[in-house]
């Protein structure tokens, strides 16, 4: 590597991990949150017994929102909160925009993650809360939703993981993480291969650390599982 490519790659090498860690992890982190919120309010509405009509009607809705979000791609979600609702006199700025649209991205995917592992507890487990006293919401909240809980952290700590490479479509709405970075760099030098390549090493890097994280956290959860 000549001397001139190996200052593009210094130079370039901490305006892109401040961009990761100012812009894309936080993203992923308040995205996540906000979405695991939204997941598991949806998942209750759609495995509660519909017991009354505003029930039925918020079953439907989340039905809906669920297929809508999962039926058409995150950048067009993206592009429809940033660009389209200015049409309809809602202005957002970049940042919030893109958690809006990575929120409701995650709280419909992550919400069948959530349902899937509440079904997966045995039956037995609410009738023991039954037979101990508890009521319907007690049984789910001391005992169902811990057990689901720890059955759902491998594939949302996954869909994190995915979250926090998907951070780079939010360059498109302008928001200056890593990639939106690498784009500002390529359009001074041109080098394209170069920089490019940096960034997703980088992404690499910190998708391999959250790996490991997410590795310790399932031996931890391992312990309360009986053998």
């Amino acid at each position: 590597m000549s001397p001139e490519r190996a200052d593009i790659v210094i130079n370039s090498f901490w305006p892109m991990l401040k961009g990761g860690i100012y812009y894309s992890i936080p993203l992923a982190l308040i995205s996540f949150t906000i979405g695991i919120i939204i997941a598991l309010v949806v998942a209750l509405i759609r495995i509660v017994p519909r017991s009354s009509v505003v029930h039925q009607i918020l079953y439907r809705l989340a039905r809906i929102y669920v297929s809508a979000i999962r039926g058409t791609p995150m950048l067009v979600q993206l592009f429809i909160i940033f660009y389209g609702l200015p049409n309809v006199g809602i202005k957002l700025d970049p940042f919030p925009s893109a958690i809006i649209a990575f929120s409701l991205n995650i709280g419909a995917y992550a919400s069948e993650t959530v349902r899937a592992s509440i079904l997966s507890i045995p039956k037995g487990q609410w009738e023991a809360g039954a037979t101990v006293g508890m009521t319907y919401l007690q049984t789910f909240r001391h005992v169902i939703l811990p057990q689901a809980l720890r059955v759902s952290v491998p594939p949302l700590s996954n869909t994190f993981i995915s979250l926090v490479k998907d951070t780079s479509l939010a360059s498109l709405v302008l928001v200056a993480e890593l990639f939106r970075q690498a784009q500002i760099i390529t359009a001074r030098n041109y080098e394209f291969m170069l920089v490019y390549t940096e960034a997703a090493l980088i992404y690499w890097v910190i998708c391999f650390l959250l790996s490991l994280l997410q590795g310790r956290l399932e031996k931890r959860l391992d312990r309360y599982i009986a053998k």
